[in-house]
């Protein structure tokens, strides 16, 4: 081999992680960041919601009376909307109107739904005034100190909202916010086809 020759294979050799690299992260890249986030795939989906007793937000009342923690029993007999926030989270802010509204719905309400809250990691106080100042959808609210029932629901992130039908298995996930967009064509279709299953 020529002197030449050496630098040039020597770059070659140099440049080849490079691009292996370069052309990994762009199949991450395209898989991943370029995709919907609300379509990754649940692992729990068709299996029992998680059995995580968790305590009530201290201080939480609405009607006059304390509004519980999550009970895993409560998962049964109806169906649920499990939603994952904290008062810190951006987009819970954004999302927590139509979760409010989308809780008001009398309609969906008489069929047998219900509306549970687990919060993710956040302070009491922050939390209380968070669900002061937008309102709350929730029949229960499990507090979620240390994350680990977040690690138990497979939680990539809050917000992120499951439908749990009657049987307490779960059927549906949405990561990320409720939005406009996806709150009638996603959201809506999945807790009315949920509601209708086995009634």
């Amino acid at each position: 081999m020529s002197e030449s020759q050496e630098p040039r294979r020597r770059s070659l050799l140099v440049a080849l992680p490079l691009v292996a690299f370069a052309a990994l992260a762009a199949v991450f890249w395209f898989r991943l960041g370029s995709g919907d986030p609300s379509r990754i795939p649940s692992a729990l989906i068709g299996h029992p919601a998680p059995a995580t007793a968790l305590p009530a937000l201290a201080e939480l009342t609405s009607d006059g009376g304390a509004v519980p923690g999550l009970d895993p029993a409560r998962l049964k007999g109806k169906v649920s909307i499990v939603n994952v926030w904290a008062s810190w989270c951006v987009p819970c802010h954004d999302e927590a109107p139509l979760l409010l509204e989308l809780g008001k719905d009398a309609g969906l309400r008489a069929r047998g739904l219900q509306f549970v809250g687990i919060n993710y990691k956040d302070a009491a106080d922050n939390a209380r005034r968070f669900l002061g100042r937008y309102g709350n959808p929730f029949d229960a609210v499990g507090v979620d100190a240390n994350g680990r029932a977040a690690i138990e629901w497979g939680v990539y992130g809050v917000p992120e909202t499951f439908i749990v039908g009657r049987d307490g298995t779960i059927v549906y996930k949405l990561v990320g916010p409720i939005t406009a967009d996806n709150v009638g064509t996603v959201l809506k279709p999945e807790i009315v086809k949920a509601l209708g299953a086995g009634s």
